[in-house]
């Protein structure tokens, strides 16, 4: 299976919202409902980001994401050039823990330049997420 679709968003607030929405539409209807909670996490955090950093004036962003054998390929273009990076945030910190989170999730990720502008944000993902089981040690 190798399917793909994307969405645009405006620059709006009810945006991450919508796009976790067309997250859990499209990944419901693909069958993938095992990956569903981690990757609309991420597709949260990457919105998020775009959406504070990452848009100019006029411009929103958009969401695509992308189901191969194993895994979904999640990515949010933004207009805006500058590259994201992870911060390392004290306890106290209410924010900027989003790109750590999507790498704990996350099997991959990265940044690259977007066409014709901005950049992109992506991540690859289980499909179907690790047997608990498996991860027990001793």
């Amino acid at each position: 299976m190798r399917e793909a679709v994307q969405q645009f968003f405006d620059a709006t607030a009810e945006s991450v919202g919508l796009a976790r929405d067309f997250t859990t539409a499209t990944l419901t209807a693909w069958g993938l409902t095992a990956c569903v909670e981690d990757i609309r996490v991420c597709v949260s955090e990457l919105a998020s980001n775009a959406l504070v950093h990452g848009t100019e004036p006029g411009y929103g962003f958009l969401v695509r994401l992308e189901a191969e054998e194993e895994f979904v390929r999640l990515e949010v273009h933004d207009s805006h050039n500058r590259w994201p990076r992870i911060r390392h945030p004290a306890d106290t910190d209410t924010c900027g823990r989003g790109l750590l989170i999507v790498e704990a999730l996350a099997e991959d990720w990265g940044v690259q330049e977007g066409d014709p502008l901005g950049k992109v944000v992506w991540s690859r993902l289980p499909a179907i997420p690790p047997d608990p089981d498996s991860l027990r040690t001793g």
